[in-house]
């Protein structure tokens, strides 16, 4: 039989889409067209997501997507519609949860069943060309289904009505009723949950290589900020031990590119050896911001370097002319993962000539090959012991090592590299451009202010919905913006803002995060004005409206707007802005404190309200230059407000004089020490009131 196909991908922008705008399967993007079409045809849907940088997603496209016999099957039976996780993390989100309901497990590629009203009732991730892995067929899974739907149709809407109320009913156990708590008349959080959380991050914590539980490792960035703000308060040296063993073994281990920077998204193993080699924009950003504070507390250089060679692979691999940057680097080149990044010793040897030996002994390079008989580069020795026990010059094994990088750099840039997803995505941007700010303050770096400045006015001029609305836009590729933007996308845009304020101190910047914040709170609040929605109340596409809660890869919108409320209500004295912070904390501080390791922004953000907000006011002229010393010292919970004239718009800097000579304040809920004329003279102040 003939197979009949009109393959409707091709006039997408999504590089995933593209990928598959060539299969004989007569894929839909996510629509009216392909929904209307289930339901006059009445046929089930099949949804399958993933992304562009997903190596398990390429394997089923080529074994099954690929096969004109597999096609016909798909063609006949089902309504098959792509979707690009990144471009619509709202349909991943709801459909994950079904499978992960049905299965037990969840991943990429993700395959799902629905009803043709868009319900699910059936899925899993990975199915292979024939019955492998205890897994059946993808071409038996196609002909149950179908089956199925022929003969049992009115089990399957049933099951698909029970699936989407246990989706609906599982993201319930928040605390119900909160509203009606008079919250600055509690005190429900406390140091010792602090110590509690620290206890349970403690248990699985590697010490031996740093990290949090076992393989597959991710770097939990979240849990890692979390230690060095809690040794900040608490002064424990075991907190700041675990979280810089942590950094240092992911730098030295190949999870990070040590020829051209970056990170992978996470490693197959314990010792960070070999990584999922994609790279992804967000992985790479949250990397920087927890850098910039070891960087601070510490003042050891490696930090410093590792931000930015990391910054570097951002600006050369990730960024367009335009300045957004991109979002991934595929995991795969040539039809292999990894192969981009792997090296033969012989060829080392034919690189480096007389350095290769010292190279190779320092990043464990080998004939043997250290994974799957190549090698991947890794350090098991830092450099200060390794020159130490060698008896070497320090400034010259130095020299050699990055000379040798350099040119493996330009000798690895002649291989087919793996293929750039090039859609720009407002969220990871946000979360982009927060941690170069971040670095542009820590570092002192004016050409990272620059790029910073850059991508604002990217972000602004090409992710408006339109000149005079808050409305933005989710993905930017090539002229077109597309989707309107999620929780996440408007929470990092708002928590950049305000970073963005601390590099230039333009008010624009806290006028913009007031703008959004405004617009997320009228459309996006839950029922009862607590959490907000992941999606808009105008979005009609979708069979849920859930509220994303876990601080996972990526921090949770909820999370991320409870911490901007806290700080912009202090900015513009709305004090129901902190009250509705306190709630949302208040109703999932149970799961917080049990499993912080899930909730690492709620963990800080409970820590904060603990300890406080410090409020900062530097006023006089001459304020914006003496900011630049305070902004140096690492102060985790914070809100710094600088005016170099009197200013009565912000509360903060209200009623303090401009003089000719700038004076520093520190308040709490406005109420202010003497001020004073030094940073160090505050310095000695703050280390005084937290011995």
């Amino acid at each position: 039989m003939p197979n009949h196909f009109t393959n409707h991908l091709i006039n997408e922008t999504s590089p995933y889409l593209m990928q598959h705008a060539h299969n004989p399967v007569d894929w839909f993007a996510w629509g009216e067209e392909a929904l209307q079409k289930a339901k006059s045809e009445n046929k089930v849907i099949l949804v399958s997501i993933g992304y562009s940088a997903c190596h398990w997603c390429h394997v089923m496209e080529k074994e099954s997507f690929e096969n004109e016999e597999v096609a016909l099957l798909m063609n006949k039976h089902f309504v098959n519609i792509k979707v690009d996780r990144e471009e619509r993390p709202d349909l991943d989100h709801i459909y994950m949860d079904a499978v992960q309901a049905v299965s037990g497990s969840g991943g990429w590629p993700l395959n799902v069943f629905l009803t043709p009203d868009a319900k699910p009732f059936y899925g899993g991730t990975y199915y292979p060309p024939v019955r492998a892995f205890n897994r059946s067929s993808w071409k038996e899974v196609l002909l149950s289904i179908a089956q199925s739907w022929k003969e049992k149709k009115n089990e399957i809407e049933a099951q698909a009505e029970n699936l989407v109320a246990h989706i609906n009913q599982s993201g319930n156990f928040l605390k119900a009723g909160i509203q009606s708590i008079i919250v600055d008349e509690q005190n429900l959080f406390t140091i010792e949950q602090c110590h509690s959380m620290f206890a349970a991050i403690m248990k699985s914590a590697d010490k031996e290589w740093g990290g949090f539980g076992n393989a597959p490792k991710f770097p939990q960035t979240f849990i890692i900020q979390y230690l060095l703000q809690y040794q900040h308060f608490t002064n424990n040296t075991e907190a700041l031990k675990q979280a810089l063993l942590s950094i240092d073994k992911i730098l030295q281990g190949g999870i990070y590119d040590h020829i051209g920077g970056g990170m992978a998204r996470y490693s197959t193993d314990n010792e960070w050896l070999a990584p999922h080699f994609e790279k992804m924009l967000y992985d790479n950003a949250l990397l920087i911001d927890i850098l910039c504070d070891a960087w601070q507390i510490t003042n050891v250089t490696k930090y410093k370097e590792a931000i930015q060679k990391t910054i570097s692979f951002i600006k050369d691999e990730l960024t367009d002319p335009d300045g957004g940057f991109y979002a991934a680097l595929d995991a795969d080149s040539e039809g292999t993962e990894g192969k981009y990044y792997v090296w033969q010793k012989h060829e080392i040897d034919n690189i480096l000539g007389k350095d290769a030996s010292l190279f190779c002994e320092f990043f464990d390079i080998s004939e043997t090959g250290n994974w799957e008989e190549t090698n991947i580069l890794r350090i098991l020795q830092p450099a200060e012991e390794f020159t130490a026990l060698r008896k070497l010059d320090k400034n010259k094994f130095t020299y050699i090592i990055q000379s040798c990088l350099q040119k493996l750099y330009t000798e690895r840039a002649k291989r087919i590299k793996p293929s750039l997803d090039d859609k720009i995505i407002l969220s990871w941007n946000a979360l982009a451009l927060k941690a170069i700010a971040k670095a542009a303050i820590a570092l002192q770096d004016d050409s990272l202010k620059q790029v910073a400045e850059k991508n604002f006015r990217f972000i602004e001029l090409k992710f408006r919905q339109s000149p005079h609305s808050s409305a933005m836009m989710h993905t930017y590729k090539d002229g077109i913006a597309k989707y309107p933007a999620f929780l996440d996308d408007y929470a990092y845009l708002i928590a950049a803002c305000m970073q963005m304020y601390e590099l230039v101190f333009n008010d624009m910047y806290l006028e913009y995060a007031r703008e959004y914040a405004l617009y997320v709170i009228e459309n996006f609040s839950d029922e009862e004005n607590i959490f907000f929605f992941f999606t808009n109340r105008h979005q009609q596409d979708v069979i849920i409206r859930k509220k994303e809660i876990y601080d996972g890869a990526t921090p949770s919108g909820n999370s991320i707007m409870a911490t901007n409320l806290s700080k912009l209500s202090i900015i513009y004295n709305k004090p129901e802005w902190g009250q509705r912070a306190y709630k949302m904390l208040l109703a999932i501080l149970e799961p917080v404190k049990k499993y912080p390791a899930s909730f690492g922004i709620w963990a800080s953000l409970l820590q904060q309200t603990v300890i406080g907000l410090d409020e900062f006011a530097i006023v006089g002229k001459g304020a914006d230059i003496l900011s630049g010393d305070l902004l140096n010292t690492y102060i985790p919970y914070k809100v710094l407000m600088v005016s170099t004239v009197e200013n009565e718009v912000y509360p903060i800097l209200n009623a303090k004089p401009a003089g000719s000579a700038p004076l520093i304040y520190l308040c709490k809920n406005y109420v202010c020490l003497k001020p004073f004329t030094t940073v160090n003279d505050l310095k000695l102040h703050i280390n005084k009131s937290m011995e």
